[in-house]
């Protein structure tokens, strides 16, 4: 296991929390079948990373459009900055995806995968998402509430 769930900073939106450790277990698996991978390099392991990276990248898109939803439908003022992270790390995603199709570096991908998405998840969290839930719930935004 990559990331344990009970090491996972919460926000004060359920939902987030939930879409949150659904990314965790598709992490986790993503992680476990890189290690196949790297274990017996063959086609059908390849298209497993593949595809379990496709489901992790299709939720992030879903997860992201969700928050992004809200904030717009809450006028969130400091959307563009939120919207701007997800979106470099969407681009970021896809690139590494490609990289790994086209020249099979297994060793890219899991350096990627255990330090650049593992460090900016948890700091995505304890940033960002922990302001834009308590905006959620307060419908007060961070710079407004020390007035």
């Amino acid at each position: 296991m990559l990331i344990n769930k009970e090491n996972l900073p919460l926000v004060a939106e359920d939902f987030m929390n939930e879409v949150h450790y659904e990314d965790i277990d598709l992490i986790n698996t993503l992680h476990k079948n890189i290690l196949k991978f790297i274990e017996e390099e063959s086609i059908e392991n390849k298209m497993l990373v593949i595809n379990t990276y496709k489901q992790w990248y299709s939720h992030t898109v879903n997860h992201f459009k969700g928050e992004e939803e809200k904030m717009l439908e809450l006028n969130f003022p400091p959307y563009i900055v939120h919207k701007s992270e997800h979106d470099n790390c969407l681009q970021r995603m896809v690139y590494i995806l490609d990289s790994f199709k086209k020249d099979n570096n297994i060793k890219q991908l899991k350096e990627y995968l255990e330090n650049d998405v593992t460090t900016w998840l948890i700091n995505h969290i304890q940033t960002m998402d922990t302001v834009t839930a308590m905006f959620f719930k307060s419908g007060v935004s961070p710079c407004h509430a020390q007035h």
